[in-house]
């Protein structure tokens, strides 16, 4: 004998099926969706209302009405209906115009648009503006930095070095190299204030220069390691003995892909002729105006941020030891960075920002 009033059956298709059990799965969807999936899936295999809602901790109620909602409105009943709110002040039209005069006019009074002048302009409130703006990911105070290479062989160039990261040579070393010149040994005028709970660390903006150091590196694009030595001055006869050090830990059987920037240091005569001399060894220049080809940029972006923009080095010598320290325990732990760009990935992203400039009037 049954009790209660019966319940409709709830039956799903397939594609509800999967559907619904992809809802309950992630974990980027709002957590009442994800529990609603999970109801109807339940339910349709058996469970009552009563072990639904203890597993929900929910009411009976609530599992009821969620329930009888799919049935009438199948996937689109277990989305929030629409609540009641004061009607829209502001027209598509007035919309639209904000838009487009942000998009395709500058103002009179300065180089770009900010909320205050937009509002003036647009006779919309600034708070108005201010949501416009962020609903539509507009951001008229900030910019993007770019350059283009122009050299004539980018095509190739780019073509061989992230050929050399997705598919590296067998019996091979490919190391990224480059200096990262003039850091300077900044000491802070007064001492700083150490950081607490609701206030940030507190440093001078005023500094004394001690002087400067060029930190040579070579990145293993296999293991993440990182090859240093902290020269006084930038020069060939100081790349040169980089590559000499270099050359002594590295096993005679292997063969070398070094890929390094344009500077003309990387390209005077006798680090070209010490190169020659060692058949082993195989250069790569990325293309101009290119430097983010090259990972060890990666790796100076990272030292940068960690240990020495916000340091305060008494000396030069300072200044080195708290970089040798930095590499040694980065070395201890290294992981190498994942390339996943192809070349033709990245030759489509230039093609389509040549196609933008192409199209912009000034």
């Amino acid at each position: 004998m049954t009790t209660g009033r019966p319940k409709s059956s709830l039956e799903l298709t397939d594609e509800e099926s999967i559907q619904l059990r992809s809802f309950a799965r992630s974990r980027t969807l709002p957590h009442a969706m994800v529990a609603r999936a999970k109801l109807v899936l339940w339910s349709s295999e058996g469970e009552t209302n009563s072990r639904i809602a203890t597993r929900l901790r929910w009411t009976k109620a609530t599992v009821g009405k969620w329930r009888q909602r799919f049935i009438q409105h199948r996937l689109a009943g277990l989305y929030d209906e629409l609540r009641p709110g004061r009607p829209r002040t502001i027209e598509d039209e007035q919309i639209a115009a904000l838009l487009k005069r942000t998009l395709s006019r500058k103002p009179t009074t300065g180089t770009h648009w900010t909320v205050r002048e937009a509002a003036r302009a647009s006779g919309i409130s600034k708070s108005t503006v201010h949501r416009l703006f962020q609903a539509f990911a507009l951001q008229p105070h900030r910019t993007r930095s770019f350059k283009l290479s122009t050299d004539p062989f980018f095509v190739e160039k780019v073509r061989d070095i992230v050929g050399l990261y997705l598919n590296p040579p067998d019996h091979a070393l490919v190391l990224c190299v480059d200096e990262k010149s003039q850091i300077q040994a900044l000491n802070r005028t007064q001492p700083v204030l150490p950081m607490g709970l609701g206030y940030v660390e507190g440093v001078t903006h005023d500094y004394v220069r001690h002087g400067t150091t060029t930190l040579f590196a070579a990145l293993d694009i296999a293991t993440g390691a990182v090859f240093t030595e902290c020269k006084p001055r930038h020069r060939h006869q100081e790349f040169l003995s980089f590559l000499r050090r270099l050359d002594a830990c590295i096993p005679e059987q292997l063969d070398v892909h070094l890929i390094v920037d344009n500077y003309a240091t990387h390209k005077h005569s006798k680090v070209r002729t010490w190169l020659a001399q060692r058949p082993r060894y195989h250069i790569h220049y990325t293309p101009t105006y290119s430097s983010w080809l090259n990972q060890v940029e990666r790796w100076f972006a990272l030292i940068t941020q960690r240990a020495i923009r916000r340091g305060s080095f008494g000396s030069v010598k300072d200044l080195v030891e708290k970089i040798e320290s930095f590499v040694q325990h980065y070395n201890r732990s290294h992981r190498p960075f994942a390339w996943t760009a192809t070349a033709d990935s990245i030759l489509e992203k230039i093609a389509r920002l040549c196609s933008s400039i192409s199209g912009t009037r000034h």
